[in-house]
């Protein structure tokens, strides 16, 4: 099978992505054109990313019953309707419904995407792919808007336009199960949730590192205004030169791949995230802003790579994918409020400060989950031993193998058949062989036999 991954995967992830990627300028944007104070306009920002979280659960597990096709191009005209109507007006409770509209929409996107890349060979190369191409496009409108023109529109209209660029792209998912590819064309295999505790674990842990992270993101732009003192357009170029270097982190991580494993890149990038948030949270000018949003955006996608291949190794039909990806949106949709009410209650440091505990506090569940289903042997020893031996074994405990050369984790039981083999006899001797011609008759007879036998012998 080729390794290639299938561009609408990419193109839903990219779509889905954007919106929580423009969201310092949405909620900048959204507090700057409405009036309204910051702990509203992240409320607003919240709203959407909760209505995209809501999509992931409700899709969860039935992107296959549902057809991927149809509920991707549903889900995008809902993101384009939806992020329009929002850009089109300026009363906030309209502003609000056409938000939760689009979020909805670019969840569902989201959840067609992450379900297929999770049926690929190599989930964590799909997903580098997908964040290497959000954090393209989220770059180069973050250099392009501030030139446009202010308001909340423009950021809102950007994500409409993904959505619909996005929809031609769907013509390359089928209607069935046949549009969401698996390693060799393998069916999906059926059944419950495996890794039940390791899984519920990850989403936990997963929503609080998002609402950490974009409880910074979320007030990364009044963070450059109101403390560094910077202008709109100078935090527009940092936001984008913090993303471009995210690509080349992301670059980084898709080379990587898996030779340190998954354990090693989301614990100690956890612990230098959090050294991050610290640095910016505290930016009192340009350079050390720029240095903590273009640190921090350098490693966030590094290490959301890795928890989202990591989420997707745990099931190949997708559904802790989802089920980890809707709780990180969950998260994420928490993050601007928290943010903004921690800044305002306490100041932007202690805000770094508070989420850095908590990151590192949350390093550790993680690594964990991460050594226990990513670090060991994928099956038991005897069901090993009846699907291929010790070699199998040993393949399936070496982070990176290939992936043909055991049994993917959630695959039906093979079934075992039972070979009958016959016991060899043993080889007969010397004294076993008998003289040719009649049993019976008198001694003399038998005698001159043998005799003529052994002559023939020598």
């Amino acid at each position: 099978m080729s390794r290639r991954t299938p561009r609408p995967l990419v193109a839903l992830f990219t779509a889905g992505y954007l919106a929580p990627y423009l969201l310092p300028t949405v909620v900048g944007r959204l507090g700057d054109s409405l009036h309204l104070p910051p702990a509203q306009a992240g409320l607003i920002g919240s709203a959407l990313l909760m209505s995209s979280a809501a999509a992931g659960f409700t899709f969860a597990g039935r992107v296959d019953r549902m057809g991927p096709r149809t509920l991707a191009r549903a889900g995008l005209l809902l993101a384009a309707l939806g992020y329009s109507a929002a850009a089109a007006t300026s009363f906030v409770p309209l502003v609000v419904i056409g938000a939760m509209a689009g979020g909805f929409g670019s969840g569902t996107a989201t959840t067609v995407a992450a379900t297929g890349i999770a049926g690929q060979r190599d989930p964590h190369r799909a997903s580098t792919l997908g964040l290497l191409s959000v954090s393209a496009l989220a770059g180069a409108l973050y250099l392009t808007m501030p030139h446009l023109g202010a308001g909340h529109a423009l950021p809102f209209a950007a994500i409409a336009l993904t959505a619909l660029a996005t929809w031609p792209a769907t013509s390359g998912l089928e209607s069935g199960t046949a549009g969401l590819p698996t390693p060799a064309g393998q069916p999906r295999p059926a059944g419950p949730l495996p890794f039940r505790r390791s899984g519920l674990v990850l989403a936990a842990a997963m929503l609080c590192w998002s609402m950490a992270q974009n409880s910074l993101w979320g007030v990364s732009s009044r963070i450059g205004t109101d403390q560094a003192g910077l202008t709109e357009i100078t935090v527009g170029a940092v936001f984008a030169v913090a993303l471009g270097t995210a690509l080349v982190g992301v670059l980084g991580a898709g080379a990587l791949g898996s030779r340190l494993g998954r354990a090693a890149p989301i614990g100690a990038g956890t612990a230098l995230i959090a050294c991050c948030i610290v640095v910016s949270a505290r930016a009192d000018d340009l350079a050390s802003f720029a240095t903590g949003e273009i640190a921090w955006n350098t490693l966030y996608p590094v290490v959301l790579s890795y928890l989202i291949g990591l989420a997707a190794s745990l099931d190949p039909r997708g559904r802790w994918a989802v089920l980890v990806g809707s709780a990180a949106s969950l998260g994420t949709a928490c993050g601007p409020l928290t943010g903004s009410v921690l800044s305002q209650t306490a100041g932007y440091p202690a805000m770094g400060t508070t989420l850095a505990v908590a990151l590192l506090v949350l390093a550790l569940p993680l690594t964990a989950v991460a050594l226990h289903t990513g670090g060991t042997p994928l099956l038991r020893p005897g069901t090993v031993r009846r699907r291929g031996g010790a070699p199998a074994a040993l393949v399936a405990g070496v982070t990176g193998a290939p992936a043909g050369a055991v049994p993917q984790m959630g695959a039906p039981e093979q079934p075992v058949v039972e070979i009958t083999v016959s016991t060899p006899q043993p080889a007969p001797t010397q004294e076993e062989f008998s003289t040719a011609g009649p049993r019976g008759g008198s001694a003399g007879l038998g005698q001159s036999s043998n005799a003529n036998a052994s002559t023939s012998a020598r």
